[in-house]
């Protein structure tokens, strides 16, 4: 039987109570198919060493919700991929416990494009978020497909850098597709499904937020990357927990560093010490994965800044890529401050520097 024919089983496996991907995977490598599994008698399933427990969720799958879920992939670009047919990412594949089915809505021939994963804190700095727009950016003009989570902060960052690049871009999502979360990114997510990009999940249509799915969201994350580059992150965080997946599934692990009194760079600035390579340019993470560093069709023109005089390029010294307080610049400039304001809003003007709650923040320039 082919992928599609046997798809109502792999379907059916996500309806038995109890049963992890890992667990039912053991079960599928003694029998010959997923059919030879679902049609064994109760005996044979015993001889098998399936418990009493799981020989009776058997006689338990939802097998409506089969079917609303098969009628759910006759709407365009809606797919249901199992775990073995063609289109199911290789590298996810290979992990300890890959998902049996993935939802996927969009281009499905995106999940088999090298991918980089980017995963940073939901409450990023006005600096971190930056640079996650930078960082995707770039590397989606070098080909890659950004992978995150759709979720705020880091990963909507990259998720809006790649499209700005016109990239191709993956959202995984913790819930099911019926709903995106957080709601706010409903529009981000049609973007990137515009752009050639998709979103998947491994979990049922009209499954809502849980915090415990989230971690296994992440794995998928970094399952199907060939890297994770986390951009900024506390100690303790879902990032740290997608990093920790990357590694044990045998991927590169990135991070950018911080200034020490930041708690979101604490996080980067562990990985850093457990072997995590400091990325401080898109040429790091290019260089490790072996990618050539020569920008594909992708790239987009960028307008030349204008040349700045040298009252407009001695204030724009004055300001960190970090948040520097109006007062610091003033204090630094030696300059009035209706001077120091007029200078401001041309570098705003030109794309220098962002004006954001609490001082000023200096764009990151490509090279």
């Amino acid at each position: 039987m082919n992928s599609h024919q046997t798809l109502p089983f792999w379907l059916a496996a996500l309806y038995l109570p109890g049963v992890t991907p890992r667990t039912f995977s053991r079960w599928l490598e003694q029998f010959t198919d997923i059919q030879s599994l679902f049609h064994a008698s109760e005996d044979e399933m015993q001889a098998k060493g399936i418990s009493s427990q799981h020989r009776q969720s058997f006689q338990q799958i939802n097998w409506k919700q089969v079917e609303e879920d098969l009628l759910w992939t006759q709407s365009f670009n809606h797919h249901i991929i199992s775990l073995e047919d063609e289109a199911y990412p290789k590298l996810l594949k290979e992990i300890s416990d890959p998902p049996l089915v993935l939802f996927v809505r969009g281009n499905k021939e995106a999940l088999s494009t090298m991918q980089i994963a980017m995963v940073g804190s939901r409450r990023a700095t006005p600096a971190g978020l930056k640079q996650a727009q930078y960082f995707a950016s770039s590397l989606a003009e070098y080909g890659l497909t950004i992978t995150s989570g759709l979720a705020l902060g880091i990963d909507g960052a990259s998720h809006r850098g790649a499209l700005a690049a016109k990239g191709v871009t993956i959202g995984v999502c913790g819930t099911g597709l019926q709903h995106i979360y957080p709601r706010s990114h409903g529009k981000l997510a049609e973007d990137m499904l515009q752009q050639g990009g998709a979103i998947l999940s491994e979990f049922p249509l009209n499954i809502p937020p849980r915090a415990e799915n989230f971690p296994r969201r992440n794995r998928v994350i970094g399952g199907m990357s060939v890297g994770v580059l986390v951009v900024e992150a506390a100690l303790k965080s879902g990032s740290l927990i997608t990093a920790r997946y990357a590694l044990e599934q045998g991927r590169e692990v990135f991070a950018i560093p911080g200034a020490i009194h930041n708690p979101l760079a604490h996080g980067c600035h562990y990985l850093i010490r457990q072997g995590a390579k400091l990325v401080e340019t898109t040429e790091d993470v290019l260089e490790e994965l072996n990618v050539a560093l020569q920008k594909t069709k992708k790239q987009h023109n960028m307008n030349e800044l204008t040349a700045l005089s040298a009252c407009q390029q001695q204030i724009l010294e004055q300001i960190e890529y970090e948040i520097t307080p109006m007062d610091v610049i003033l204090l630094r400039s030696g300059l009035t401050a209706g001077k120091v304001s007029s200078i401001l809003l041309i570098l705003e003007l030109n794309g220098y520097i962002q004006s954001v709650p609490g001082g000023f923040i200096r764009e990151i320039r490509k090279q």
